[in-house]
């Protein structure tokens, strides 16, 4: 025995289309999301380069900010040990002691937290002892291209 209900079938169809109606309208067209691709993609083209501009500013920054923490840090073991390190030696001796007597023995540090920092382009500073223009020494990077000389990010950074 088979049971029928009235307008069982009819109260389905209606569910399903209004289903399949929903289903329809609730997602977005190709047309749609290209226009919208390519809106983010202009977006992009026009802060983009700003913002590459501004990290490349910053970098200089930094490697000035880190020059300057490694010139305090000299001062401090130069204080210390009473000299500052030789060529040879170089900013290593801001976080390992001196080899020789007596200066390992007045050696207070590490003078930095962890280990020497490599500027901003993934090289280490160059340290040059005596300095340049009459100084006792210098800390300098190269810049972003890591040759002497050069002009905007590409010069070299030094205090």
């Amino acid at each position: 025995m088979h049971l029928s209900y009235p307008n069982s079938n009819s109260a389905a169809r209606a569910r399903l289309t209004a289903a399949l109606r929903r289903q329809r309208t609730s997602g977005f067209t190709l047309i749609e999301m290209l226009v919208v691709m390519v809106i983010i993609g202009l977006l992009a083209g026009i802060v983009g380069p700003r913002l590459f501009s501004r990290v490349d500013t910053s970098k200089v920054q930094t490697a000035k900010t880190q020059i300057k923490s490694l010139s305090t840090s000299l001062g401090i073991l130069q204080i210390d040990i009473g000299m500052l390190p030789t060529a040879s030696e170089g900013l290593n001796l801001l976080v390992e002691p001196p080899a020789n007597e007596p200066q390992r023995s007045l050696w207070r540090g590490p003078y930095l937290t962890g280990k020497l920092p490599l500027d901003p382009w993934g090289r280490p500073y160059i340290y040059k002892v005596p300095g340049e223009a009459g100084q006792p020494y210098t800390i300098m990077s190269l810049g972003a291209d890591g040759k002497e000389g050069g002009e905007g990010i590409n010069a070299d950074v030094s205090l």
